[in-house]
């Protein structure tokens, strides 16, 4: 597998291959991803991302041998685990070729989330890729994959209607905030976790009026992370229960499979509160709230399903986007392994070209410049057609290989 349109390969663990402990423990923050990557490229990985969120932990890479990359990222991710390799293994994947094509295109326009159509996800794509550039590990052809998927991720947003559910939930949340407590400028809202959906409807708020906005989460760097992007604080998670009755709003988003806010607690907060109500948003998948909080006089608890009611018409317009989304991604992955297969032919023809010119400049001084201009179209006539069919053949596949070995040898490109 030498050829460029082979070389990309993605190696990780998402929602579907790891519980949200593992990718916990595997994930990459933005502090250590510049020295996680330089390890990469000392083993022998050039140019490479680490893409880490609360769905997935990858690593996109450039290499022509998709095992050595799998090893190679597997040992790197099990000592950010403090896990065995051996032990990790059965939890990653390894794509290659078109199908780490089409995954790149799938994840960057936000249809392998959680929730399909967040538009949080080509942003978290690009500063993977912004640190990547500044570690000095991304370049060449892993560069250009990423333009071509954020061009597919802009394509798929503009010619479908799949953001409009997500976008629509947080407007739901906005609206909902505002019949239960009127402006939001004078709300404190405390956000429970780190997941896109919960971050999404957090900015949503403070893009509506919201000022006072906090952060907790398990892992302090995540939430001291998701602070800083939303100009919040940070509060210590241990210290949830008792700051609870501080918040008008309460976003949660943890999805670890167990409950981060009982029935006990909100009921406890109300009380400090003197009954003064609260509009809770459950964004966990699963659920992070406890369902009988629903019974609990003064909390006004809605989930994604509740927010989805109010913002949709039904879920038949998303499926229906996402399967025209779909359409684009596969026709763009066609389109770009074409393409990259194609520049592959671009050696060989400049130096054909070049070979060309070499035979053109001793013919001129052996006849005089006299010949110069006859030359000149001699050569780029002799070139057009040739040129053309190589590009031609190159992006068909499989038997430019064996008519460029053949080219090589005819013209001694290689002398």
């Amino acid at each position: 597998m030498s050829g460029s349109s082979h070389r990309l390969v993605v190696v990780g663990a998402n929602h579907r291959s790891a519980s949200l402990s593992l990718r916990d423990a595997l994930f990459v923050d933005d502090s250590v991803a510049p020295a996680f990557l330089e390890g990469l490229k000392r083993a022998g990985l050039a140019e490479s991302l680490v893409l880490a969120t609360c769905d997935r932990v990858e690593v996109w890479a450039e290499e022509t041998d998709p095992e050595r990359a799998a090893r190679l990222v597997g040992e790197a991710l099990a000592v950010k685990a403090g896990l065995d390799p051996a032990v990790l293994a059965p939890h990653l994947y390894t794509l290659s070729g078109g199908d780490a094509v089409r995954h790149g295109f799938t994840v960057t326009a936000a249809l392998d989330s959680l929730v399909i159509g967040e538009p949080h996800v080509a942003g978290q794509v690009k500063a993977a890729h912004r640190l990547a550039r500044d570690a000095g590990c991304c370049g060449g052809e892993l560069d250009h994959f990423l333009q071509a998927a954020f061009a597919v991720a802009k394509r798929v947003r503009s010619e479908t209607s799949i953001g409009e559910g997500p976008v629509s939930i947080a407007a739901a949340a906005v609206q909902t905030a505002r019949d239960l407590h009127g402006d939001l400028g004078s709300l404190r809202a405390l956000l429970v976790g780190t997941g896109e959906m919960g971050e999404l409807a957090a900015e949503s708020l403070l893009a509506a009026g919201l000022r006072d906005i906090s952060v907790t989460a398990p892992r302090a760097a995540r939430a001291e992370a998701v602070a800083k992007s939303l100009e919040g604080h940070v509060l210590a998670f241990e210290d949830l229960r008792d700051a609870l009755a501080s918040f008008d709003v309460v976003l949660t988003c943890v999805g670890a499979r167990t409950v981060s806010l009982t029935a006990e607690m909100v009921t406890n907060a109300l009380r400090k509160r003197r009954r003064k109500p609260v509009f809770l948003v459950d964004a966990g998948i699963p659920g992070d709230i406890e369902p009988a909080v629903n019974r609990v006089d003064g909390a006004f608890l809605y989930d994604l399903a509740d927010l989805e009611k109010v913002a949709l018409e039904g879920r038949a317009t998303r499926e229906a986007a996402a399967r025209a989304a779909r359409d684009i991604v596969e026709a763009e992955a066609q389109a770009f392994l074409k393409g990259r297969a194609a520049r592959a032919a671009v050696p060989a023809i400049v130096a054909l070209r070049a070979r060309f010119d070499e035979a053109r400049d001793q013919v001129l001084a052996e006849a005089g410049t006299d010949a110069a201009e006859a030359t000149r179209l001699l050569v780029n006539r002799l070139l057009h057609a040739p040129s053309e069919a190589m590009k031609d053949k190159a992006s068909e596949g499989a038997e430019w290989r064996a008519m460029e070995k053949t080219l090589r040898m005819l013209f001694r490109l290689d002398e």
